[in-house]
């Protein structure tokens, strides 16, 4: 699937290498290589070969369950069959929660069904559900300023729109009453809640997500509306009468459930303990397939290191692939890597993600200490600027970022990312081959020349950061 292409390109940049003079200079070498490196991922099919097969023969891979072992399978033999080396994978275990019977509709006074999803890590209604008045808050905010003891046995119900934006600025301020409505509402007493779905659609699919609940609270069973059901429910409350809902949401907590970080590896040959980490994440949501959240990134990252095992390039340090087991529920798999790899963590000398779709990049943004000319002229052979907003790297790299792991990444176009994430439109129609092919090319780009460079990207303390 276009990979013919990588040979004969590969063929005219080592002879455009070696016709210079019989021992050609680093730099009379740099530029056909990395040209090489960019025609061959912008004209193959490699990350959209591996997010196609992913989504196809795995499908949605909530973490802890029977699929996300299999996609942990699935990805060894994948990592094994282009060529990545120390194929392995680093076990974890998480608390599993699983989805069940999801219904609601409004009683009174005009009678309809409403389509919801219960919110990750919830608990479920009585088995009959529950059934009572509505508490209707505008924002977050407004439920915050409500008085205690004020709802008490009514299910509230959070709207609050969320904006669009190239960086998702508006998921974090929208994310608040997802992750912290259920003990807001429990604290004054309510019964349940239902929130306007965190997402930019205007489709008919409730976004899920996990929640969280407070110590020393309630837990109170939380689901998510549809954005059409949430303006319905909107336009109901504006009638000026009282709103009776029916809620009967069953997920379940199942106990421990393995997970796991899935490893391979281009093994370096000058300074194999040094390690360039470019990454993913496994697992997704049981709505959709996982296709832009996170099948992409899985197929960006080990699809940039195709690239470079296809052209048979030789990185002077390592560059480490990996796919993230359970990020959704809490980014545990990034903490897992965290806690085993710590000791080692001074030779990481540059982490990335790809964690927000597949749309191409429109700039660069830096968390290094040195050497940020190297990424600089990473963005310059791409055409991109370079940004003043600093980075954690990705969702996954940030508790090793926090540890002074450098970072850096490629803020992707993320202006309708939030129209399909978390929901059941999460599929593979969505990703367009040349968007993953333009992402590849750039992930691969910035390993091979990371691995190649002189600098550690780290102050010359050591420890600074740590």
């Amino acid at each position: 699937m276009k990979h013919w292409a990588l040979m004969g390109v590969a063929t005219l940049a080592l002879a455009s290498c070696t016709t210079v003079a019989d021992q050609p200079s680093d730099m009379m070498m740099k530029a056909p290589v990395e040209a090489m490196i960019l025609e061959a991922a912008r004209s193959g099919t490699q990350g959209y070969d591996i997010v196609e097969g992913l989504t196809t023969e795995i499908g949605q891979r909530l973490a802890g369950t029977e699929a996300e072992a299999r996609a942990r399978d699935w990805t060894v033999a994948k990592f094994k069959e282009i060529g990545l080396q120390n194929v392995r994978v680093e076990p974890f275990t998480i608390s599993g929660w699983e989805r069940g019977v999801e219904t609601a509709s409004i009683v009174s006074p005009f009678p309809q069904e409403m389509l919801l999803t219960a919110l990750g890590g919830s608990v479920a209604t009585p088995a009959g559900g529950v059934t009572a008045e509505i508490a209707y808050f505008p924002t977050f905010e407004d439920l915050e300023s409500a008085p205690m003891d004020s709802l008490d046995g009514k299910i509230v119900f959070i709207s609050g729109r969320m904006d669009k934006a190239p960086n998702g600025a508006g998921y974090g301020p929208a994310n608040r009453k997802r992750r912290s409505g259920a003990s807001e509402s429990a604290k004054r007493g309510a019964a349940a809640v239902v929130i306007r779905s965190v997402g930019t659609d205007s489709h008919r699919f409730p976004h899920t997500g996990q929640m969280r609940y407070a110590d020393g609270l309630p837990k109170i069973p939380i689901a998510a509306l549809s954005a059409p059901d949430a303006d319905q429910l909107e336009r109901i409350l504006e009638r000026g009468q009282a709103v009776t809902m029916a809620l009967n949401i069953q997920p379940r907590a199942v106990g421990d459930r393995p997970s796991g970080n899935v490893i391979g590896e281009i093994v370096g040959t000058e300074r194999p303990e040094e390690i360039v980490l470019i990454s993913g994440h496994l697992d997704s949501w049981d709505l959709g397939t996982g296709a832009i959240d996170d099948g992409a990134g899985i197929g960006i990252s080990a699809g940039a290191a195709q690239i470079l095992i296809e052209a048979g390039l030789k990185p002077k340090r390592t560059i480490r692939v990996v796919a993230y087991g359970a990020e959704e529920v809490g980014l545990l798999g990034g903490f897992a890597y965290r806690d085993l790899h710590k000791d080692d963590l001074i030779n990481h000398v540059l982490a990335t993600e790809s964690d927000f779709g597949s749309k191409p990049a429109y700039e660069v943004q830096l968390g290094v200490t040195e050497g940020a000319e190297v990424i600089e002229s990473v963005a310059d052979m791409l055409g991109l600027p370079m940004s003043d907003q600093p980075t954690n790297g990705g969702p996954d790299i940030g508790p090793i970022a926090a540890l002074g792991v450098p970072t850096m990444r490629f803020q992707q176009d993320g202006t309708d990312y939030f129209d399909l994430h978390h929901t059941p439109d999460d599929t593979l129609d969505k990703i367009d081959p040349d968007d993953i092919a333009e992402n590849v090319a750039a992930f691969a780009l910035m390993a091979w020349l990371a691995a190649n460079a002189d600098t550690d990207f780290r102050a010359d303390d050591p420890q600074a950061g740590n």
